[in-house]
């Protein structure tokens, strides 16, 4: 059953860890994932972006997928599935569709405006259950083509929005979505140490954790983040996986076109990468 992300991030805070989100965009990521997240015995969020949810033909679909992975693969351990980076109208169908979890991100909005939109979500979200996050100073880089330079937040609007009650903050600390490049300055400790101090136990997020160094992510988690984002490394380690199957001619062995076989070793590779950050992350053994 699908749970939301509210008591395992405040588990996560307390003990001083990271619960992974690792964004879905098919059933060979999703089944990976959460057969890692059961065999590591860790909590894990299972993020879904707008745009991935469209390719899955949208909400109700991967509802009703991971709903039924959970049951089939007996999976035991805390899952919460969250739209990653949605709109106000993308949160609400996640809501009906059956999730635990949403994230609303109105960063690029007036900061009154943000938090009018995050306070009507709060109260429905408290109704329902469900976890809430939200953002304040836009996260640097290319998501669903939406581009950004890496902004630092401003703690003042940080504290505005932790007030109204959400479940966690994602404030941007200089942290990018994809691949960082070369002259990437690092996060910034200073904006999230005055952040932390402004919205007090708050269990903070730190979107584009692909790329950062592992001591960074360490003092993060240190510093109060609780939650911490996957995506790109997962597509990365699948496709490189993908190439190296088919630049080795084993789709023309035998029946290696199968998809299930031709699938295979990025699905492992999706394990292998999950593995890697969950014992980084330090949520090994915490479900």
């Amino acid at each position: 059953m699908l749970v939301s992300a509210k008591e395992m991030l405040e588990k996560a805070r307390d003990g001083h860890y990271a619960v992974g989100q690792f964004n879905i965009n098919n059933l060979e990521w999703t089944k990976s994932i959460l057969l890692t997240a059961e065999e590591l015995r860790s909590p894990v969020i299972l993020g879904v972006s707008e745009g991935a949810g469209k390719y899955m033909t949208g909400y109700k679909t991967v509802v009703g997928m991971v709903n039924g992975m959970l049951e089939e693969l007996k999976i035991t351990v805390p899952v919460a599935l969250h739209l990653d980076h949605g709109s106000y109208e993308g949160a609400l169908k996640c809501i009906d569709a059956g999730f635990s979890s949403v994230m609303f991100d109105g960063s690029h909005y007036p900061i009154d405006e943000n938090v009018a939109k995050t306070a009507e979500l709060v109260k429905i979200c408290a109704q329902k259950g469900l976890s809430l996050e939200a953002e304040v100073g836009s996260i640097g880089g290319e998501e669903d083509g939406v581009v950004g330079m890496g902004e630092v937040a401003d703690p003042q609007e940080c504290k505005k929005i932790a007030d109204l009650g959400v479940t966690m903050l994602a404030a941007g600390i200089g942290n990018i979505h994809g691949k960082y490049p070369e002259n990437w300055p690092g996060l910034r400790f200073d904006a999230l140490e005055n952040i932390k101090a402004l919205t007090g136990s708050m269990p903070l997020v730190l979107h584009g954790g692909t790329g950062i160094p592992e001591d960074m992510i360490k003092k993060a988690i240190d510093l109060g983040v609780a939650k911490i984002n996957v995506n790109t490394e997962c597509q990365l380690a699948f496709a490189a996986a993908t190439r190296k199957y088919i630049e080795e001619g084993k789709d023309q062995q035998g029946k290696g076109f199968d998809p299930r076989k031709l699938l295979a070793p990025g699905a492992e590779a999706i394990k292998a990468t999950v593995k890697e950050k969950m014992e980084l992350f330090g949520s090994v053994g915490k479900a």
